[in-house]
């Protein structure tokens, strides 16, 4: 007598983000409360896979084991910039003059905000949460030279105008200037301004008049700071600003490498922008302008409002680490689109800063 066959075919729970596939339905729940997909992720605009990051995005549509329709849509209609697939060749064209940017102008040839100007900036800047971005050139300090001491700061507003740039006096002796790198000599510190008072001026900008309890508890009329590698920015200058009101391009998860490794300032700008920065001396305001429009970049982008689709039977749930074995089992009975209803990012998208400055 013959035995039947076995069948080999199973049921496969495949993720509504990212189409990974699992055996059994506790594998994708597992998968969802780690992997956090959400409405904020980059997202292919072919077959919409979320992707962690826009490096895991670019493998997706241009890697050497990319999906060969996304590929070749993409080479046809695709800014490799920021990712884009546009409507047609046309659309593309017109697209790419507003995505590719020129490098700014270097500093020596850009004014300062006058007095007056200045003055008017700050007035206008209380009516909505505004951000500034942030460059620091440092020497180097102590008998090895490992220490960085801040020698140059510069700081632009959101329409890339220069609002504070100035020479600093390093608290202790410089051993090496770095001149390969920073372009600073002894002459350009002979005469330059002390650190306290530097750092009082830059308090002045981003609190904008709000108190420092104000600022910490929920921003109130204080700036958002953009930089790249912000806490060192903010060591060397002996100062702290609250964390809620900081953007680093250096941690932000989408910008980051897909083992969530930094990348430099000088290939995001090249990737993301389409110019070359820090060819020779590295300069303060060319930097400081391409992390603002790293920023803005991100900020414009038009996600939708998370929870505005969620199913109503499952309005309650969501997942976290202390989720009690009732909701556990509701999420058992949940299809693969409900769980990404209820799934959250673990991180904050840029995006909401537009949201909450028209609040």
């Amino acid at each position: 007598m013959e035995l039947e066959p076995l069948s080999t075919t199973t049921r496969r729970h495949r993720c509504s983000a990212c189409y990974k596939q699992y055996k059994k339905k506790d594998h994708l729940l597992a998968h969802m409360k780690t992997s956090c997909h959400s409405v904020h992720d980059p997202k292919c605009g072919v077959c919409n896979k979320h992707c962690k990051s826009f490096e895991s995005l670019r493998e997706h549509i241009g890697g050497p084991l990319s999906k060969v329709n996304c590929s070749s849509i993409f080479a046809e209609r695709g800014c490799i910039l920021c990712l884009k697939i546009c409507s047609s060749m046309d659309s593309l064209n017109k697209h790419k003059e507003m995505c590719h940017l020129t490098t700014p102008r270097p500093i020596d040839t850009v004014e300062l905000y006058s007095e007056s100007e200045m003055e008017s900036y700050e007035i206008s800047s209380i009516r909505s949460r505004e951000a500034v971005a942030i460059d620091c050139e440092m020497v180097g300090g102590g008998s090895d030279c490992s220490l960085d001491l801040c020698a140059r700061v510069c700081l632009v507003n959101e329409d890339e105008k220069l609002i504070f740039h100035t020479y600093v006096l390093p608290q202790i002796p410089v051993t090496n200037y770095r001149y390969e790198i920073t372009g600073i000599t002894e002459e350009n510190l002979r005469d330059a301004m002390p650190l306290k008072e530097v750092r009082q001026i830059i308090q002045q900008i981003l609190y904008n008049g709000e108190s420092i309890g104000r600022a910490r508890l929920d921003g109130g009329r204080a700036k958002v700071l953009v930089g790249h590698n912000l806490d060192k920015h903010l060591d060397c200058l002996k100062m702290n600003y609250p964390d809620h009101l900081l953007r680093d391009t250096a941690k932000y998860r989408p910008l980051m490498k897909t083992n969530f490794v930094s990348h430099s300032l000088k290939y995001l700008t090249k990737t993301y922008l389409g110019y070359d920065i820090q060819v020779g001396f590295h300069d303060p305001f060319q930097n400081s302008v391409s992390v603002m429009r790293l920023y803005k970049r991100i900020h414009s982008q038009d996600h939708p409002i998370e929870g505005t689709k969620r199913v109503v039977s499952h309005s309650s749930l969501s997942f976290s680490k202390s989720s009690d074995s009732w909701k556990s089992m509701a999420h058992e009975r949940m299809t693969p689109d409900e769980l990404l209803e209820i799934s959250r990012s673990n991180y904050k998208c840029w995006c909401l800063d537009s949201r909450e400055s028209n609040c």
